[in-house]
């Protein structure tokens, strides 16, 4: 699905967010980018989506060039779900999932088919459609953004942290429901995450990154019982004691 081959990535001043790195996503799976704060996860998000060019180096997607692709039609193709959700607070639930389908002109009758899919998928109730955000739990708005994110029927899904401001009880309730959608759509999926126990839960493959390296990438299994060096065991043991 995704190709980067010798890329890196750096900002002023020879700051350094992603050193150079091959990496595949294969469709269909699971990929979870998983490290500490600044290690370079949402950097590489950000090249997958092309919302920053390569300093180095080349991403594809299905076997072409960002840079060839048309990027409207190439984003089309992609869902993505910040931590917080990212919501237009002056919007209505409904009025956030739909804004891009309306704008692109759908129907009436087509945009209430996918709405009804979509509540039925999220488990969100209709009469908190026409809610604003700030009407709206924690865990509705999550839902609300995947919603959205969910409503072209995006080959991939990207989701940067989109638990990490939720209480543990919504989280935990949104990982069970998470891992259903995931089995369900059997989308193409990149989920940015620090937490160990999502990593588990959600990953095909793992890739764990460091100072915006990527140190080892694998199952859950294989880094526990073949790292590649201290770092990746050290992480592991740390990230399993707080659980």
């Amino acid at each position: 699905m995704f190709d980067l081959h010798g890329v890196s990535l750096s900002r002023g001043r020879g700051a350094v967010a992603l050193h150079t790195t091959d990496l595949r996503v294969v469709e269909g799976e699971v990929l979870v980018l998983l490290g500490t704060s600044g290690s370079g996860k949402s950097s590489l998000v950000r090249l997958l989506m092309g919302l920053e060019p390569p300093t180095t180096g080349v991403v594809r997607f299905r076997d072409q060039p960002l840079a060839a692709l048309d990027p409207q039609a190439f984003r089309r193709q992609l869902g993505y779900v910040v931590q917080g959700g990212g919501l237009f607070p002056h919007l209505t639930a409904e009025r956030n999932v739909t804004l891009v389908a309306r704008f692109l002109g759908w129907g009436g009758p087509r945009i209430r088919a996918r709405i009804e899919e979509l509540t039925t998928l999220m488990r969100f109730p209709r009469g908190a459609l026409s809610r604003r955000p700030s009407g709206l739990s924690g865990g509705e708005r999550q839902r609300v953004s995947l919603m959205r994110a969910l409503m072209l029927d995006p080959r991939v899904l990207l989701l940067d942290e989109p638990m990490g401001a939720l209480d543990p009880i919504t989280r935990a309730e949104m990982q069970r429901d998470l891992g259903d959608i995931f089995a369900r759509l059997r989308k193409t999926v990149v989920l940015v995450t620090h937490d160990l126990h999502e990593a588990r839960a959600f990953a095909t493959r793992i890739a764990l990154l460091r100072e915006g390296r990527v140190v080892q990438i694998g199952t859950f299994a294989e880094l526990r019982d073949r790292p590649v060096d201290a770092f990746v065991t050290r992480f592991l043991l740390a990230e399993s004691t707080a659980l």
